[in-house]
């Protein structure tokens, strides 16, 4: 499902123009993006948790030269679903 999709799901079956549904899906993903910037938590209930992890510089390992580099320290999103999702897609 593409954010195309989304809006053409919200056009069919809430009325709203095609406009204003992608106006209402890209201010809900920039929420959740600034959000997410800013190192917040976004629980959405029925659904999951998306969480913002740092994950420190580490030692790694060049696989076809075996050569030792550093792994720089970065931020990672992950995503939990919920138990209500994963029943949903278990039935």
């Amino acid at each position: 499902m593409t954010k195309a999709d989304i809006v053409q799901n919200l056009y069919n079956k809430l009325g709203f123009s095609k406009k204003d549904s992608a106006r209402i899906v890209e201010s809900v993903f920039d929420i959740i993006k600034e959000n997410l910037a800013q190192g917040e938590k976004i629980k959405i209930s029925g659904f999951g948790n998306f969480v913002v992890n740092e994950k420190r510089a580490r030692k790694g390992r060049n696989p076809q030269t075996g050569q030792t580099i550093t792994i720089s320290e970065r931020k990672v999103l992950t995503f939990k679903a919920s138990q209500v999702l994963r029943n949903a897609l278990n039935e």
